[in-house]
């Protein structure tokens, strides 16, 4: 056996995450030490409750409560429990206490990012965070290393697999959002408060993630536009497969090239994919990250976005690489932040749309439509018409899908507003962007 030197590791946390990651640190010590050039000897876990039931069966005299004890003297600190406090405190405390950190926390990360790594640079600590954004997937590394020399121009990203895997089984199985909803959190793949999941705010953390490396700027979280997709229903679903669509959760970063100069814009909101897309043949609860480089080109990454022991390798791949800095010796590499491109308003976003209406079938009333459109600078791409019939039998009322050319959002939002106070039209069903062509 190759006499390796020994880094102390120290994990916070041991929940469904967390008790993989120890699991795997000492099933595999031997390869790992290997791979790493050092061995890694996990010298404890900080939990709340050290009696509490772990997903797997480890020693208990390496459980803690005196987290602060902990760190104190380890080489690596990984962060694994979630929330902002006290995982910032902990974190910054390693940090100064000479140690490099992985974590997983994208909320952390999303908020309080800048001081992090503020504090890293400081000290010449680093910073790693692969599973943060997607899970298993590894897109830190590719956006921050193997696409550094290259220009990202845009990302669309399904990085929620909770809501990924409400909406397929609404497009695949005409399922209503509240019944696959409730079957996700039997399933385990839901909370049982799913606000952050379908409401979108884990999707607008990790957005901000993504954008603040493959742009090289700072992306503050309240700067990234959210919707999630609590209003999405079955007609809609059906709208869009007529279509050729399919609705999908998405982040979606983008570089602008304005008058004034390049900007970025960063939003999540469901919207229509073309189903010939890679991004719509993502099932389930995965998750994908769909980057276009000016050099590169298109590059798909795919993958487990959540899961105990998918979401562990992606940390241990953080460790090793920590380990291998401190074998190599040298400060760590900071973050790029200094691009500092402008961060625009969704106003400012130019796409497709479909927007579907309920109208009164009269004559004149397409025409009408037509019309605000124009004055709207939204032009018509595409009309279908169809007649909804009420309970007795009667019609009265035609539903329009109508999609457009590319418009400004603003313009876009200004026209449904007075399409809605018109005469014509009784009610506006819905309104999704058309993004990936």
């Amino acid at each position: 056996m190759t006499d390796y030197r020994r880094l102390r590791v120290a994990l916070l946390g041991a929940g469904a995450v967390g008790s993989q990651v120890a699991s795997l640190l000492r099933q595999h010590a031997d390869e790992l030490a290997d791979r790493a050039g050092a061995r890694l000897e996990l010298v404890g876990i900080a939990v709340r409750d050290v009696d509490a039931k772990r997903d797997v069966d480890l020693p208990r005299e390496l459980f803690t409560t005196d987290a602060d004890s902990l760190i104190v003297g380890s080489d690596i600190v990984i962060e694994l429990m979630g929330g902002i406090e006290p995982a910032r405190e902990y974190l910054l405390h390693a940090i100064n206490s000479g140690a490099d950190i992985v974590t997983a926390n994208k909320a952390l990360l999303a908020t309080h990012g800048p001081e992090i790594f503020d504090a890293a640079d400081q000290v010449g600590a680093e910073v790693y965070y692969e599973a943060a954004a997607a899970g298993a997937i590894p897109i830190i590394r590719p956006l921050r290393d193997s696409l550094a020399g290259d220009r990202v121009q845009r990302i669309m990203g399904i990085v929620n697999g909770t809501t990924n895997y409400i909406l397929d089984r609404m497009d695949t199985e005409g399922a209503e959002f509240a019944d696959v909803l409730a079957d996700a959190q039997r399933l385990g793949y839901a909370e049982a408060d799913p606000t952050a999941d379908v409401e979108g705010y884990d999707a607008a953390q990790k957005a901000a993630i993504l954008a603040s490396l493959a742009f090289h700027t700072t992306v503050p979280l309240d700067a990234v536009h959210r919707e999630g997709i609590t209003s999405i229903d079955k007609s809609m679903m059906d709208a869009a497969r007529h279509a050729g669509y399919v609705i999908k959760l998405l982040a979606v970063c983008e570089r602008l090239t304005e008058a004034s100069g390049e900007s970025i814009s960063v939003r999540v909101y469901p919207a229509l994919i073309d189903r010939a897309h890679p991004l719509a043949s993502v099932h389930g609860a995965n998750n994908a990250v769909f980057v276009q480089a000016e050099a590169a080109g298109n590059l798909m990454f795919y993958g487990a976005g959540a899961g105990g022991v998918q979401t562990a390798s992606a940390v241990l791949g953080d460790v090793v690489s920590a380990a291998r800095r401190h074998i190599a010796g040298g400060v760590g590499v900071g973050e790029s932040t200094l691009a500092n491109l402008p961060i625009v308003p969704v106003g400012r976003v130019t796409t497709r749309y479909q927007i579907t209406l309920e109208v009164d079938d009269q004559p004149g009333v397409l025409a009408t439509i037509a019309g605000i459109l124009s004055e709207g600078r939204v032009s018509i791409a595409t009309v279908e018409q169809t007649v909804v019939e009420s309970a007795d039998g009667d019609s009265g009322v035609a539903r329009l899908v109508i999609g457009t050319h590319k418009a400004l959002e603003q313009d876009l939002s200004e026209t449904v507003d007075r399409l809605a106070a018109s005469g014509v039209v009784e009610r506006v069903v819905s309104v999704l962007r058309v993004e990936g062509n």
